[in-house]
C-alpha cells in the first residue's frame, strides 16, 4: 500500500461480507468484519482463514499449546453483503442531507 494517501474502503468493523475468492469462497454465507487493517489493506472476517498458531506457556496462559485463530485475507477478496437482495452488492457513496452514506448498487438500499 502507498503511505502518501490513506485509502478509502467501502467495508467498516462489524459489516456483514461474502467471501468471493480463495479457500473459503462462500457466496451465500454472509460473515462478520472482526477488524480493517488500514496499512496493510487486509480484514479480519470471523470463521475465515482459520490457521493454527503454537503459544509458549506465559504468565496469561500458563497452559500453552496450538489454537485455532483467523488470519486476516486481502480487502479485495471480500464484498459486502446486500440483506435486501440476499447477495453480495457493489457499493456507492451518495449524500443523503448533507452526509455521506453507503449504498448498495443491487437495491438502491443504505447500509447502515
Amino acid at each position: 500500500m502507498s503511505t502518501r494517501f490513506k485509502p478509502k474502503f467501502n467495508i467498516k468493523k462489524g459489516d456483514s461480507v461474502v467471501v468471493i475468492t480463495g479457500d473459503d469462497k462462500d457466496l451465500s454465507k454472509p460473515r462478520k468484519v472482526l477488524e480493517i487493517i488500514l496499512e496493510k489493506g487486509r480484514v479480519l472476517v470471523e470463521g475465515v482463514n482459520i490457521v493454527t498458531k503454537h503459544t509458549k506457556p506465559s504468565a496469561q496462559n500458563t497452559k500453552g499449546g496450538i489454537e485455532k485463530v483467523e488470519a486476516p485475507i486481502a480487502i479485495s477478496n471480500v464484498m459486502l453483503w446486500d440483506a435486501k437482495s440476499k447477495g453480495p452488492s457493489k457499493i456507492t457513496r451518495t449524500r443523503v442531507n448533507g452526509k455521506l452514506v453507503r449504498t448498495a448498487k443491487k437495491s438502491g438500499e443504505v447500509i447502515k
